[in-house]
């Protein structure tokens, strides 16, 4: 997917939170879309869905998570919560309410973004979401723990990170995996990289039935991070009272796999409740 000649330049920003600065960039015209990335990765996870919804007539901002990518790592909390608060601190500032877009644990935070403040957030995409805590054994929690320790986390993550692309891989793959490589092994970000991948997303859960924004899930097919990503995506839309498409050919990432398929079911879903001023 290439950016068309109308597609405006997005301007990089900062947001000053309590603790540091979120770093975002901005851009387009129209009713707002925030997108939002998961643990351990970039705003420019979103790099060829972010043009096409610009020049479909929105302006979107793609945020960085506190102490990932651009954002600082000066904060003393990581997690869903302290991410849905610098996404509203965000639609707050450049003027809402807004469609909050998020994959993996940004789904959650965009989860508990609505739950908290429904009159900031009107919409809400869920692509591979985390927004309950996968079945997992205390044994393998303490291994998951031992393998994000701040010394190797960023190489642990170097090598888990491609698995999570099962399915079509997008061209730019190799280059962009190493931009996340260098991104963690700058000082202080595998520290807060570590920290982060210790979110408990139980309270999410908890805040679920608060939901009351228009609710879709993506899912990619392939998604390694679910026994079934169908069953899954199934139960979160049953929750949320919701719509699902599930991307073929896709892991974790739809956004960057599969960019056409989710930029359509993202923009055919907005339709769908008319148009917003």
């Amino acid at each position: 997917m290439t950016t068309s000649p109308r597609d405006p330049v997005p301007t990089p920003r900062t947001l000053n939170r309590p603790e540091g600065r979120i770093a975002y960039d901005v851009a387009g015209n129209g009713p707002l879309v925030v997108l939002v990335p998961g643990m351990g990765d970039l705003r420019s996870t979103y790099r060829f869905i972010a043009p096409a919804l610009r020049v479909g007539g929105y302006r979107v901002a793609t945020t960085d998570l506190r102490g990932q990518g651009d954002s600082d790592t000066t904060f003393t909390s990581y997690g869903d919560t302290d991410t849905a608060g610098d996404v509203l601190a965000l639609i707050d500032e450049l003027g809402g309410p807004a469609v909050v877009v998020g994959n993996s644990m940004g789904a959650a935070a965009a989860a508990w973004a609505a739950a908290e403040r429904p009159d900031l957030v009107s919409d809400v995409v869920l692509v591979g979401p985390f927004v309950r805590n996968p079945a997992v054994s205390a044994f393998n929690q303490i291994m998951l723990r031992v393998a994000m320790a701040p010394p190797w986390a960023a190489l642990a993550w170097k090598s888990y990170l491609p698995r999570l692309y099962a399915g079509r891989k997008p061209a730019d793959l190799d280059g962009y995996l190493r931009k996340v490589h260098q991104s963690l092994k700058r000082p202080g970000y595998a520290k807060a990289f570590s920290r982060t991948t210790r979110t408990d997303h139980g309270p999410v859960q908890a805040r679920l039935g608060d939901v009351r924004a228009r609710t879709l899930v993506v899912m990619g097919e392939l998604d390694p991070d679910f026994p079934d990503p169908r069953a899954e995506a199934d139960w979160i839309a049953r929750t949320l009272h919701g719509s699902v498409v599930m991307v073929a050919q896709a892991g974790h990432y739809p956004q960057s796999q599969q960019p056409e398929v989710v930029t359509t079911a993202i923009v055919d879903f907005l339709a769908e409740a008319g148009p917003r001023v």
